[in-house]
Order: structure tokens, then sequence, then C-alpha cells
């Protein structure tokens, strides 16, 4: 059967994994500048290597309180509609080979605003993990 490989992470306690075809890299990073009137997603800006990058909050694109930016918080850099981002998350998982054959879409009674991020779940050992759609997380409109 055919493997997927994501790269995970968790936000709040819950696992959530993106396709590594999507992933730039991983890294902690502390130095961000804020944007006046920017929506409330965005943390900041900061500067990798020359290249201006977005840190999308994963925290506030769930409904949850938004990350305290003093010290280095972990970003997943993405590359999501044709530009880098960066997702916010509270921790950095590993990347895991999963078999296709058991991604389920997500339950009609989930809601909120997981369920616009949310492509599907998988089953590892004892927990689930939740399929990110890249787009969609990295949307702040």
């Amino acid at each position: 059967m055919a493997t997927r490989q994501y790269a995970t992470f968790e936000v709040d306690g819950t696992l959530f994994g993106v396709d590594v075809a999507h992933v730039q890299e991983v890294l902690a990073f502390s130095e961000y500048t804020a944007v006046p009137l920017a929506p409330a997603a965005i943390g900041g800006l900061f500067n990798l290597r020359g290249q201006v990058i977005a840190a999308v909050d994963m925290r506030v694109q769930l409904g949850l309180p938004r990350h305290t930016m003093d010290g280095a918080v972990m970003n997943v850099i993405l590359h999501a509609e044709d530009e880098a981002v960066s997702l916010l998350v509270d921790k950095i998982g590993e990347v895991v080979a999963l078999d296709e054959g058991s991604f389920e879409p997500p339950p009609d009674t989930l809601t909120g605003p997981a369920r616009a991020l949310v492509l599907g779940t998988f089953k590892i050992e004892d927990r689930l993990m939740l399929a990110l759609d890249v787009d969609a997380a990295a949307d702040t409109r």
C-alpha cells in the first residue's frame, strides 16, 4: 500500500501533521517584528536568511489564546500558495510514514475553526494525527 510522509507537531496537546512535500524546515526563532493592524493570527514577521517570513500563530487559527512571543517559539516553515510561511506551534514532533489507506475524513460533527483546517485523520499508535490543510492554515483572512 502507498504511504505518505508527514511532519508532525503539537498545538495545545493535539497532534497535527503536514505533508513533508510542503515543509522547508523546522526551527526555533525568537526575534519577531510586530505588524500593526495585521490579522490577529499573524504573530509577526522575521528575517530568515534574507527572506521575510510571516509567522501564523496556529493557536489563534484554532481559536485558542495566542502564543507569548517572548523567547524562542517553534516554527514549521512551509510553502503555501507559492510563498514561504511559518506556522507557530507548541512542540515539534517527528516525520512519520503513514499508510494512505488509514486516512479518514473528518467527522461531520467536527465544527469550529478546526473544521476548515483539517483534511482528515490518521491513527498513530494510541492517538490521532490531524492532517492539516497547509493553504487553509496559512490563510489569515
